[in-house]
C-alpha cells in the first residue's frame, strides 16, 4: 500500500506549526493516496521516524517522503535524507521515494504579488522592493532569491528590488533595511518569501516596528500560507514523486 510522508520544517512557534498542519490536511484532499501522514524536520512534534512508523504501522508498503519547502538547501539535501536513511534501517522491508521541493514557480511568485495587493497600499511609480529569502549556504538558494526579486519588480513594476536573508548568508536582514533607508524610497514593501509564521516573521515585524518615525515607509507583507496556488504547487510535488500509476494526478 502507498503512503505519503509530509515533512514540515517545525517552529518553536505554535501557531506556524498549526498553520503548517492545516495547509498539509487541505494538500492531502487533493491527492488519492489512502495512507498520508504529516510530520516535522525539527522543533515540533512528531519527527520523520514517529510519521514513517505510523504509515507503516498502517500497512504502507511504500512511503513517498514530500519536503514542505520552498526551495532546494541543506534540509533538502542533507537533514531529510538522512532521517530517512535511519527510518531505512529500522525498516527495511520499505520502499522509499523523495519528492522536490516547490522550487520557483511563477504561480508562486504571483502569491507574493497578492500579498503586496492585499497590505492595500498602492504600490507608487519610486517604490522598492526588499525580497526577504530564509537564508542558505548553498548557492542555487541565492540565485533563486534574486530571480524572484527580479520577476517580483518586473510585475509590481517597482524601481528597485533588493534581497536579503534571515540566516545563513548575506545580506543579512539587518543590512537589507540599511540599504533600504539609504535608497530613501517613500515605499519599501518588505516581501518574506517565507511559507509560514514564526520566529523569524516575528523578528521581521519587531526591527521594523523599531525603525524611527521618520523611516516608517516600510510595509511589511504577509507570509506564502495557505494560498491555493500552494496548496495545488504542492499536490502536484506529490504526484510527480508517487511511483508511476499510483493516485489520479488531478493537481499540476
Amino acid at each position: 500500500m502507498q503512503g505519503v510522508l509530509y515533512v514540515s520544517h517545525g517552529s518553536r512557534v505554535k501557531e506556524a506549526a498549526q498553520q503548517a498542519v492545516s495547509f498539509l490536511e487541505d494538500v492531502k484532499k487533493k491527492v488519492d493516496v489512502p495512507l498520508q501522514e504529516i510530520c516535522f524536520l525539527e522543533l515540533a512534534e512528531p519527527d520523520i521516524a514517529a510519521g514513517a512508523a505510523k504509515l507503516v504501522e498502517q500497512g504502507a508498503l511504500n512511503i513517498t517522503v514530500i519536503p514542505v519547502l520552498l526551495l532546494s538547501a541543506g534540509h533538502y539535501y542533507e537533514d531529510i535524507p538522512e532521517e530517512i536513511e535511519e527510518v531505512k534501517r529500522r525498516h527495511p522491508q520499505i520502499s522509499f521515494t523523495y519528492g522536490k521541493p516547490i522550487g520557483v514557480q511563477e504561480r508562486v511568485i504571483d502569491i507574493a504579488v497578492d500579498r503586496i495587493r492585499e497590505t492595500g497600499v498602492p504600490v507608487k511609480e519610486n517604490a522598492s522592493l526588499l525580497v526577504v529569502g530564509r537564508g542558505s549556504r548553498d548557492p542555487q538558494t541565492k540565485q533563486d532569491i534574486e530571480h524572484i526579486a527580479g520577476r517580483l519588480k518586473e510585475k509590481t513594476g517597482a524601481v528597485h528590488a533588493d534581497v536579503c536573508y534571515l540566516a545563513a548568508c548575506s545580506p543579512s536582514f539587518d543590512e537589507g533595511l540599511e540599504k533600504a533607508l539609504e535608497r530613501a524610497a517613500p515605499q519599501t514593501f518588505v516581501v518574506p518569501y517565507l511559507w509560514f509564521t514564526g520566529i523569524l516573521m516575528q523578528t521581521m515585524q519587531q526591527k521594523i516596528d523599531h525603525l524611527s518615525d521618520e523611516d516608517r515607509g516600510f510595509i511589511l507583507c504577509s507570509y506564502l500560507g495557505d494560498h491555493p496556488n500552494m496548496i495545488d504547487a504542492l499536490a502536484a510535488r506529490v504526484y510527480e514523486a508517487l511511483p508511476a500509476g499510483v493516485g489520479k494526478g488531478e493537481s499540476r
